[in-house]
């Protein structure tokens, strides 16, 4: 299914009749519908929206229910939607709007066809809204029949499912953020809608609703008026929580909001010169101070290397000192003069010698060994002796723990002092050098601290962060109110539960409820069956779409869904099997997986249907944007539209990987009377917008 021919008339912006006509060309998927800022690109999609669903848009996206309460009902929001010069045209008699789509290569059961027509009108003059749908350009009885709104709903394009066709790239971040018990039960009702799921759970919801009121037929009239208590209750808290849900999606918008402003100021900043934040430079000067602080203390242990240096370059004294040193030591180790040796010898020579001489009789052997005897002590005591008078003039005189400490100095000279030199040298180098950069970077974000223009933004970043953080509590109290409620609710709807067990049916209805029970359990069987089914084929999906899509390929191994309940989990797994945390994923690695969930339910959903992207490429690296380009867009349907602010969410050099598939670019232009379209060739675009001024 492509969309040919789309006309825009007096809706909002788009005053008089615009229209757009498509190529089709099945080799080229990709049109480019560029604009500025407030040019009317989001008003582009809102028309599509209401055009398919009209009353019903609310229920395709929350912005459109809360833009509809914000203007006091629906009628008030569609005068909202007429162009403000034709509204303010006193001379005009009939002031109406339309939006009218064409689509072609369309397959309806039962009904041949080579185009639909819808043409969606509103008429402020009487405050009528009518729908026209035309089959080959006739009006069609079967879809008369049918009912033209039911017929768009389920043989073109189901508007539950819808905000997964137009959708704004930067806000379906929330997707990959859901953590809270209520956000994992928005993701699992739209796993629910694109997998067909819904029906069922709907279906199941009836036969539970007609249970219990046929429980309640012969209730008597205490137990009436008990059940009228608990059916009070359980009203209450189910307005409770539409109430805490309804201020969740205003604190939502409300959070949005902030932080695109809070984006578009940095971008003011940025223009200004000054690209640092209030909060950026805070954590800058922190980190200068830290870093000066580790600079004093490097200082302090190399002045300590220092201190010993001159003994170091001393070198061959030091190694002669620590000769003596050892010398000294070992002489000091001998305890007893070599002279008292010598005589204690010698006397028991003498007593040796007085022995032998009552044992031998020759006097010849008795002398030589009294000369050996003599010869040796003579021979072995003469350097100790020596020694022993050198021992009386040392000049170290270390004590024992002083020569141990000086023996392991010298050791630390000639071992780790180089090594423990060189790595405080360079550990000086490296915060010399990191703290230059803290340090002109402060001098960047302070160049322009006069600038009152400069100061003015800063000023109201700042105000607006701390905005979006007070709003992010209030969001965080929320959502910890709604579980409380709901889980208060889940209690009282059990014991609901029990107590319409104790009503006796009447014997009427006790078929009725058998039947309906019977089905019941069917219909749970069933959903269970399906929702496991599909589990792993959305598994599979996502995880091929991560894979293709994320430049780091192996940071994501696997994929894991979990459904208990109403509640469905997504983890991703790393190689070791352990679960990734989301909040440790970057701005832009949090938008490509929830980009490559919604290709994945997009493929799960068998819908073919064109789809419209706002915004894309928004907090994507280059790395991430060419893997986008070259992966997600040619692939994820038949017809992509995008709406990009060129420059910005488009550089030259994405546009060029896109020309492979690229089959149209058009640029909404605006002047006096509104905003229209131009086409360009997909060649020149650039060059001739640069020339024509569409770039700020």
């Amino acid at each position: 299914m492509r969309i040919k021919r789309i006309v825009l008339n007096n809706f909002r912006i788009y005053k008089g009749e615009n229209q757009i006509d498509f190529r089709i060309d099945p080799s080229k998927n990709i049109t480019i519908i560029a604009g500025k800022n407030g040019f009317g690109k989001t008003t582009f999609l809102t028309a599509l929206v209401w055009a398919f669903y009209g009353r019903l848009m609310a229920q395709v996206e929350e912005r459109y229910r809360l833009d509809i309460k914000g203007s006091g009902g629906y009628e008030n929001y569609l005068k909202s939607l007429l162009n403000k010069q034709v509204a303010e045209n006193p001379n005009l008699d009939t002031p109406s709007f339309f939006v009218e789509i064409e689509l072609t290569d369309i397959n309806i059961p039962s009904i041949p066809c080579r185009s639909v027509t819808i043409k969606r009108s509103f008429n402020l003059k009487n405050n009528q809204e009518d729908l026209l749908l035309l089959i080959d350009g006739s009006e069609n009885e079967l879809t008369k029949d049918v009912g033209y709104e039911l017929f768009i709903n389920d043989f073109i394009l189901p508007r539950e499912i819808a905000k997964f066709f137009f959708f704004d790239a930067e806000k379906i971040v929330s997707l990959a953020e859901a953590k809270s018990k209520a956000e994992l039960q928005n993701l699992s009702r739209a796993y629910s809608e694109v997998l067909g799921i819904k029906k069922y759970e709907e279906l199941k919801n009836n036969l539970e609703s007609f249970q219990s009121k046929l429980k309640r037929r012969g209730i008597s009239g205490l137990d009436e008026a008990h059940l009228n208590k608990l059916l009070t209750k359980e009203k209450r808290l189910i307005d409770l929580i539409d109430i805490n849900q309804a201020d969740q999606d205003e604190l939502s918008i409300q959070l949005t909001n902030a932080r695109a402003k809070s984006d578009a100021l940095q971008e003011q900043l940025i223009r200004e010169g000054n690209s640092v934040t209030l909060e950026e430079l805070k954590d800058l000067k922190a980190r200068r101070d830290s870093l000066k602080k580790k600079g004093e203390l490097i200082k302090t242990k190399f002045k300590k290397l220092i201190e010993v240096a001159p003994l170091v370059i001393a070198g061959k004294k030091l190694y002669e000192l620590y000769n003596r040193s050892q010398k000294e030591y070992h002489l000091t180790k001998n305890t007893v003069p070599p002279e008292v040796l010598k005589k204690e010898i010698t006397s028991f020579t003498q007593d040796l010698i007085l022995k032998l001489d009552a044992l031998m009789t020759d006097d010849s052997y008795k002398r030589e060994i009294k000369n050996i005897v003599d010869d040796q002590i003579s021979n072995k005591f003469a350097n100790s002796i020596d020694e022993s008078k050198e021992q009386h003039s040392i000049l170290l005189d270390y004590s024992e723990s002083t020569h141990r400490e000086f023996k392991a100095f010298y050791n630390y000279i000639h071992g780790s002092y180089k090594k423990e030199l060189d790595f405080i040298v360079q550990e000086e180098k490296n915060n010399r050098i990191l703290l230059n950069r803290a340090l002109k970077k402060i001098k960047q974000g302070e160049a322009r601290k006069d600038n009152p223009l400069a100061f003015k933004y800063r000023t109201e970043k700042q105000n607006t962060d701390l905005k979006i953080g007070e709003l992010q509590e209030q969001k965080e109290i929320l959502i910890q109110e709604f579980g409380k409620l709901s889980a208060e609710l889940a209690s009282h709807q059990k014991v609901l539960s029990e107590y319409e067990k104790n009503f006796k049916l009447v014997e009427t209805d006790k078929k009725k409820f058998e039947v309906s029970e019977n089905l019941l359990v069917k219909v749970n069987q069933v959903i269970t069956r399906i929702k496991e089914e599909k589990k792993y084929s959305l598994q599979k999906s996502l995880l091929l779409s991560l894979k293709s899509l994320m430049h780091k390929k192996d940071f994501i191994a696997d994929v894991r869904i979990t459904i208990t309940n109403d509640i469905m989990d997504i983890d991703l797994l790393d190689k070791e099997n352990k679960v990734i945390n989301k909040d440790s994923l970057s701005k832009g690695e949090q938008q490509l997986y929830a980009t490559a969930l919604l290709k994945a339910l997009v493929a799960e959903s068998g819908i073919k249907f064109p789809v419209f992207i706002d915004s894309p490429l928004q907090k994507f690296d280059k790395f991430h944007s060419e893997n986008i380009i070259k992966e997600f867009y040619p692939t994820v349907s038949e017809q992509v539209i995008l709406f990009p602010l060129l420059e910005k969410e488009l550089s030259k050099a994405e546009y060029d990987l896109l020309l492979e598939h690229l089959n149209q670019t058009i640029v909404i232009e605006n002047a006096q009377k509104g905003s229209q379209f131009r086409e360009f060739h997909v060649l020149k675009l650039y060059d001739e917008i640069k020339v024509e001024s569409y770039v700020s």
